[in-house]
């Protein structure tokens, strides 16, 4: 796993091979964030929330490049304990790792954000749910961009909150942005 920009780029970290996670891709995680930094100025204050955290891939990139603060949530114990460990490496307290299911974060978060990025398995049943469950409860700052990463079989273009969707090899971003 390696870093694309900002101040731990290139940093790389190995991803051990037990682990069952899909880490996005650095060719779709670069394209993701070329994207991205023509609508929003990470350094900017940005308050971040990484679900289905995997390997921390994206929860890195976000404090590389300036987050003022990355909520990851993860729920298996030995992918959190990667992320907490490579936090740690880089001896950042802009990352705070929660263990613990999606659903239920969802549900009792209090906190807004100006971006949040989903990574759910592309097989997760509850998969086309989250979109409706972020913005039904109110997780997106005004302004703010949600982005869920989802294999070819999903469209999300009927959302009332849909915004666009990027293609890149096998790697699908849909785009979703408050009303």
């Amino acid at each position: 796993m390696r870093v694309i920009s900002g101040i731990y780029k290139r940093r790389h970290f190995d991803i051990p091979h037990s682990f069952k996670a899909r880490p996005t891709t650095d060719f779709a995680k670069e394209n993701l964030f070329n994207v991205l930094s023509n609508y929003i100025d990470f350094e900017d204050g940005v308050q971040a929330l990484d679900l289905f955290g995997g390997t921390g891939s994206i929860s890195i990139e976000l404090v590389s490049r300036g987050c003022e603060q990355v909520v990851c949530v993860e729920k298996d114990r030995d992918h959190y304990a990667f992320i907490c460990k490579i936090m740690k490496q880089v001896n950042t307290d802009r990352c705070f790792p929660i263990r613990g299911d999606v659903f239920k974060f969802i549900k009792t978060c209090h906190q807004k954000f100006d971006f949040i990025f989903a990574d759910p398995p592309y097989t997760l049943e509850e998969l086309e749910t989250i979109p409706t469950l972020i913005f039904d409860n109110q997780l997106l700052n005004p302004n703010g961009i949600f982005v869920l990463e989802h294999g070819k079989n999903n469209n999300f273009e009927l959302h009332p909150n849909f915004w666009e969707r990027r293609v890149y090899g096998s790697v699908n971003f849909s785009f979703f942005k408050s009303l």
